[in-house]
């Protein structure tokens, strides 16, 4: 064979759409995911110790924090997989994130016989060190910073 063969020449020479393609998440979108990803184990292993051991004490207060758990593990998701749809479960699931948390975070400052035990967003996500109620803040305007720049 030539090297003016097609099959000759190296895989290198035409580009590949995946090694030109911009990652799509880097910098802070990356560090916004791990946060994520950190907080759906949290609530998930915190929701299924406290269904599994005394769910009979607060069931709305532990329903809850498995609902919250769900939210962060699709947030977590939507953030990393790209499309349309997936963009719009993001923000979604972070915006009912962010009415939970300041919903739930009032009921439980004001009225606090409704929440007998923690939920991850009483009190604003306090037992989270506020990460609760910061992170969906800083995931809304990532997404909307990112408008346009994902698929």
């Amino acid at each position: 064979m030539n090297s003016t063969e097609p099959a000759a020449q190296t895989p290198s020479a035409s580009p590949s759409p995946k090694r030109d393609a911009v990652p799509r998440i880097s910098g802070v979108g990356r560090v916004l995911v791990a946060v994520y990803g950190i907080l759906a184990l949290a609530a998930t292993g915190r929701s299924v110790t406290q269904i599994i051991g005394k769910f009979d004490e607060a069931p709305l207060a532990y329903t809850l924090s498995a609902l919250a758990a769900v939210v962060y593990i699709l947030a977590t998701v939507a953030l990393v997989v790209t499309g349309k749809t997936w963009r719009t479960i993001a923000w979604v699931t972070i915006g009912f994130e962010m009415v939970g948390v300041i919903v739930i975070g009032l009921l439980s400052v004001f009225d606090p016989q409704l929440f007998p035990h923690d939920t991850v967003w009483s009190h604003f996500g306090s037992g989270y060190g506020y990460v609760p109620l910061v992170l969906p803040a800083l995931g809304l305007f990532w997404l909307f910073k990112q408008k346009g720049k994902r698929a």
